[in-house]
């Protein structure tokens, strides 16, 4: 079965375009591998994100808002660790050989 990521959001804050822009982003990258991406109207300054129950970005514990690509990069590494994201890792990677080079 496909896991489902809930997002929710602050509406007095509002949220609700950041939150759906978040889930634009996930449903893009992720089209085949989520059953839904559900935006959850809430208050108190909440920005939340779960895949399955399970937290991967809280707005008060992370400090803010997830950049797109590491809300993705957290999706991957839930539903699929050996999954490659194209741009986003190599980047990364490039960064961290650069890094590795430099240190030797």
């Amino acid at each position: 079965m496909k896991p489902s990521i809930t997002i929710e959001y602050c509406t007095r804050c509002r949220w609700l375009l950041r939150a759906g822009w978040l889930a634009q982003e996930l449903l893009q990258t992720f089209d085949q591998d989520l059953d839904q991406v559900a935006l959850i109207p809430g208050d108190g300054g909440i920005f939340r994100i779960k895949i399955e129950g399970h937290q991967i970005w809280d707005r008060q514990v992370d400090g803010g808002f997830p950049e797109a690509k590491v809300l993705k990069q957290r999706t991957r590494n839930f539903i699929d660790p050996s999954r490659d994201l194209g741009h986003i890792d190599s980047k990364a990677s490039s960064i961290r050989k650069s890094s590795e080079v430099t240190h030797s």
